[in-house]
């Protein structure tokens, strides 16, 4: 029904297309315009045919291939908190995004292996000019990390430079950079029901170059959607097939992934919520609409709450659950979000690697095999007997991805000491011992040249739009 109501959407109602090369393009693949309105409207047999392009699965290629991430199939990919405009921590409380925030959150994400990939900026460093920022976060994404990262679909001139950015770093050429995607964007649809003009721009550039675009309406229930779970996944689903079928007219094949965000507001007073038992109802039932159209998925780690507290833990617990049960590929916002999406935390990221780590642990165990019965252990054993020695057991005693950056992660002066600290506290006192014994990736000085070259050209190209 959820899927019959959302091609019904596209048929009889429409997206508002704000672009108008955008538009033609559909047109000429068969769309049509609704006269009362303008918004494009496509059947469900050309939906679908666009669809049947999206690869299933793809790799998203790092500067460092140990980082190379599998989006699509049984993969489940953490990222950081992305793009909030302030950031906090218990030393100095909260304060607008800045570049030494930014650099300190990317170098926390490098120094965690769970954190697979960067899908957005940390925090939004806004001490730097709008119109050549983005050419400062794409130097730090590289020389700071070596981890695949995320361009702002904010026209095309910013995925230009970041796709000519990632291939100097890759130390690639142009036809290898389109065999071989990069670099992510996102495009969320002013819902309901609209595109607008430079998240378009964007998208279609990004799928000229092959490059995955990660389309998420920004649904939320009694705002911009139905109040029901049913309306607002039927709102999601057509909203983020439409856009992913623009995305094949440009290219087919061009790898694309299906983004869900739909979620509930106070409806006393039109706040957003995250985390609750809605929002996981929603995850759960995105994920089998992605994989009913064999689309990758993207979902979050999100919460309300405006500190790194209980309230904090419990929704994103909420949230982390339903995504690994999800198979979200792409698990956005897994470290660091608050304040539902308008501050990234410190002590937060540190809270959420905790989780993230142990939930990355339980990814094993989601397909079983006869190895995984432990027969033979169980024999070994007998009756009455332990399992603490067994080969069965040894050989799964790992700590892979349960990675203590600091060596003394517990190891405080004092029992007092230690059990008086709240959990943010002592998230404060790890995050800046990571920190300390943050070492950055290695990076050839001739590429990091060409690199602060290409920067310092475009800095003096780029005028202001204002």
């Amino acid at each position: 029904m959820v899927h019959d109501g959302s091609m019904r959407i596209l048929e009889e109602i429409g997206l508002d297309i704000l672009h108008d090369g955008a538009r033609d393009l559909m047109l000429s693949h068969g769309a049509s315009i609704a006269p009362e309105t303008g918004y494009v409207r496509m059947d469900r047999e050309l939906v679908q045919e666009k669809l049947a392009t999206v690869p299933t699965e793809f790799t998203l290629h790092a500067r460092n291939p140990v980082h190379d991430a599998c989006l699509g199939g049984n993969c489940i990919n953490f990222t950081m908190v992305a793009s909030p405009p302030n950031c906090s921590d218990l030393d100095r409380g909260r304060r607008s995004g800045n570049r030494e925030d930014f650099s300190n959150l990317l170098r926390l994400g490098q120094s965690f292996n769970v954190v697979k990939l960067f899908s957005g900026y940390p925090v939004e460093p806004v001490d730097l000019p709008p119109h050549t920022r983005h050419l400062d976060a794409y130097l730090d994404f590289i020389t700071l990390t070596d981890k695949a990262w995320h361009c702002y679909s904010l026209g095309q001139d910013r995925v230009d430079d970041a796709l000519e950015m990632v291939r100097i770093a890759r130390g690639i050429d142009e036809d290898t950079l389109k065999r071989e995607p990069s670099l992510t964007t996102v495009v969320n649809t002013n819902s309901p029901l609209k595109v607008d003009r430079p998240m378009l721009d964007g998208l279609m550039r990004m799928a000229e170059w092959g490059q995955p675009v990660v389309v998420t309406p920004f649904t939320l229930a009694g705002a911009m959607c139905p109040v029901t779970l049913g309306g607002a996944l039927a709102q999601q689903n057509a909203e983020a097939l439409g856009v992913i079928a623009i995305t094949q007219m440009v290219r087919p094949g061009a790898p694309a992934m299906y983004g869900g965000f739909t979620s509930n507001v106070d409806m006393r007073t039109g706040s957003p919520a995250f985390g609750t038992p809605e929002y996981a109802r929603a995850v759960l039932a995105g994920g089998q609409l992605a994989r009913r159209y064999g689309i990758p998925y993207r979902t979050s780690n999100v919460n309300a709450s405006n500190a790194p507290d209980a309230q904090s833990a419990w929704e994103s617990e909420m949230s982390l659950w339903s995504a690994v049960m999800a198979h979200g590929n792409l698990v956005k916002h897994s470290g660091g979000w608050l304040e539902g999406g308008l501050c990234a935390s410190f002590e937060k990221f540190i809270l959420d690697m905790e989780m993230v780590q142990m939930m990355h642990e339980t990814l094993q165990f989601i397909e079983v095999t006869e190895d995984d019965l432990g027969l033979e252990a169980i024999r070994e054993v007998g009756a009455g007997g332990h399992h603490f020695g067994t080969a069965h057991t040894m050989s799964r005693y790992r700590d892979a991805f349960y990675q203590p950056i600091v060596s003394d992660w517990n190891n405080f002066e004092t029992w007092q000491e230690q059990g008086a600290l709240t959990a943010d506290q002592r998230a404060n006192r790890l995050f800046k011992q990571i920190l300390s014994q943050y070492t950055p990736p290695e990076l050839d000085s001739a590429t990091r040249e060409e690199l602060e070259a290409y920067v310092a050209r475009r800095r003096e190209e780029i005028r202001p739009d204002w």
